[in-house]
């Protein structure tokens, strides 16, 4: 790192210290004792602006303070059918580590009943405002047409460091990913080629997206030990806002949004010059 980026540091590190108690309780669980590296994951994501890096993470802060997101795993999901149900409609598990020791996590977008769209752009505004650098990779497999012709048309508009970390890959992707992870990380979806990102292409106990994944039993069974030391609240929902997303993401989303439209209309034309 070098003498300005120690600088920069220095500087981010003197404004956390002003902010209010509350803030600093949740950076506190934020950083996990790595104050430095946390700050420097926040300076990166804003090109090592440090006003707009502070805005960030104060930002991040109210947010997980509004939305209680430093005891969310205190907050039982019951009964267990409700978990499963949430399992079901939003596609996310972890399938295991890379060679490296880094975790694996798959995302089923295409076999969500979570509304497609919604689900990515809710997914990446949550990830890229309040855990900034903290994706090594984003493998996209098993892709249709449309993604491919959207991709062509979004990723000139990202930044150069956004765009080497999306890889698309052909097909189910599993050779290149044998070349970081071993067969027992892939997702069940890259396992064999034709699986797509179906949840139910293999048993529940090697899908990473089912509640009898060792993952997700695991979530669940600290969930149910965190919330036994409180008491018990009955809970009719479990809601957390969607941060507004920058500027440069809002104007992607439109292109894509765009983007579709577009080959929609011209899907609608082709088949009535069919008919």
């Amino acid at each position: 790192m070098g003498a300005d980026s120690e600088d920069a540091v220095k500087q981010l590190s003197l404004l956390m210290e002003q902010v209010e108690a509350p803030l600093k309780r949740s950076f506190q669980n934020v950083h996990q004792g790595y104050p430095k590296e946390t700050m420097m994951r926040f300076l990166k994501a804003r090109e090592w602006n440090v006003s707009k890096a502070h805005k960030m993470i104060v930002d991040s802060l109210n947010w997980r303070i509004q939305n209680e997101i430093d005891t969310v795993l205190e907050r039982p999901i019951v009964p267990v059918d409700l978990y499963r149900s949430i399992r079901d409609s939003q596609l996310v598990g972890l399938s295991g580590y890379t060679k490296e020791g880094l975790p694996v996590f798959a995302i089923g977008v295409g076999h969500s009943t979570y509304d497609k769209a919604s689900m990515l752009t809710s997914i990446s505004t949550v990830d890229d405002l309040n855990y900034p650098e903290k994706t090594e990779t984003y493998y996209v497999v098993n892709v249709p047409y449309i993604f491919s012709a959207c991709w062509k048309v979004v990723k000139p508009l990202l930044q150069e460091r956004t765009k080497k970390k999306v890889k698309v890959l052909s097909g189910c992707g599993r050779d290149e990913l044998l070349k970081i992870m071993d067969y027992s990380s892939l997702p069940h979806f890259c396992r064999r080629e034709g699986s797509g990102s179906s949840k139910h292409s293999s048993s529940d106990v090697d899908n990473c997206f089912s509640l009898d994944h060792p993952f997700h039993k695991e979530l669940y069974g600290h969930i149910k030990e965190q919330a036994s030391h409180k008491e018990l609240i009955k809970m009719g929902s479990l809601h957390v806002s969607i941060p507004e997303p920058d500027p440069n993401d809002a104007k992607i989303v439109e292109v894509i949004e765009a983007e579709f439209q577009k080959m929609g209309e011209q899907d609608g034309s082709a088949n009535g010059h069919n008919e």
